[in-house]
């Protein structure tokens, strides 16, 4: 949100939308009344923007003089009529790709690819491909992946207890082909407590912080794994949430929007919904696999059945 509170400072202020020396922390947003605020509306109207996206900016708004109000820097009327600014509507076609299974194939070929001077797999290509299986497997979300510890996933049962957003806590069952991976990596990281996909050094092991413990990487790590194998893979670039798109457009089929959004940690199925990125052909196949009317006129004896009443 702060970002958006930085867009609406620089609309206030006259200054590019990319200017990064203009920010909202501490501006007098307890100062802003209707009149300021449908005119934000207007400007935020006015961007090249998705509605989900300009939305986004109007939730900033309404959060930022909610908080004013409740110290007391806003009257309760001022404040109601202040956030009294209607939604954006529309609709936008999901942004991100379907990554097809064959693509995947070529992330994790290249990271077997990896070999060391004895003809092994390095330890960088173990936990890349596992890093890999599991984001295809479980459509974990970058932050949720790093964060994992050795000790949340059951290796008896295949399955991964995962912390979300809002400190939510779901549990994620982890398929067969990524659970191979799995335990090809921990045969090389071993049991110890700590992040169960840690940073490596280059040798390939594992890095630590001074005290001993398995070093975590940073979301930011995952994206660079997914960069660099897909550069080796000579592939379309792939990025950490498109792996998390087709988990839950693969999943659709398979399970209803309530199960999906579970597993997926969203709070309502229809964000679920809205990472939809099954790719145009599986929509036409859909249709064509609708019946097809059988053209003929209709039978004499059934025939009276749809004729139009007569006159009276």
């Amino acid at each position: 949100m702060q970002i958006c509170l930085d867009h609406i400072t620089r609309m206030l202020t006259g200054d590019r939308l990319d200017d990064a020396t203009v920010t909202g922390q501490g501006q007098p947003w307890h100062h802003l009344r209707y009149e300021h605020t449908a005119w934000i509306r207007e400007q935020i109207d006015q961007m090249d923007w998705s509605p989900a996206y300009r939305n986004k900016h109007l939730a900033a708004l309404r959060g930022v003089l909610k908080e004013a109000w409740k110290l007391g820097l806003l009257s309760t009327d001022d404040h109601q009529r202040a956030v009294a600014l209607t939604s954006f509507t529309g609709h936008r076609e999901p942004a991100g790709q379907h990554v097809p299974d064959t693509v995947i194939g070529a992330l994790i070929a290249a990271c077997d690819a990896d070999r060391s001077p004895t003809g092994t797999i390095t330890g960088a290509g173990l936990r890349d491909a596992a890093v890999i299986a599991v984001l295809d497997a479980c459509g974990l979300r970058r932050a949720e992946l790093v964060a994992l510890q050795y000790a949340d996933y059951d290796r008896a049962r295949r399955m991964l207890t995962v912390i979300g957003k809002g400190d939510k806590q779901r549990r994620i069952p982890v398929n067969t082909f990524a659970a191979r991976r799995l335990e090809a990596w921990l045969a090389h990281r071993g049991t110890h407590r700590g992040p169960l996909f840690p940073r490596l050094t280059r040798g390939g092991a594992l890095r630590t912080t001074p005290d001993g413990r398995p070093w975590q990487m940073n979301p930011q790590a995952v994206r660079d794994i997914l960069a660099k194998r897909t550069e080796q893979a000579a592939t379309t670039p792939v990025r950490p949430h498109d792996l998390r798109r087709t988990f839950i457009s693969n999943l659709l089929p398979q399970a209803d929007a309530i199960m999906t959004a579970r597993l997926a940690g969203h709070a309502s199925p229809s964000t679920t919904l809205g990472y939809d990125v099954r790719p145009d052909e599986e929509a036409r196949d859909a249709v064509e696999r609708l019946r097809v009317p059988t053209v003929a006129p209709l039978l004499s004896e059934t025939s009276a059945d749809h004729r139009p009443p007569a006159a009276p």
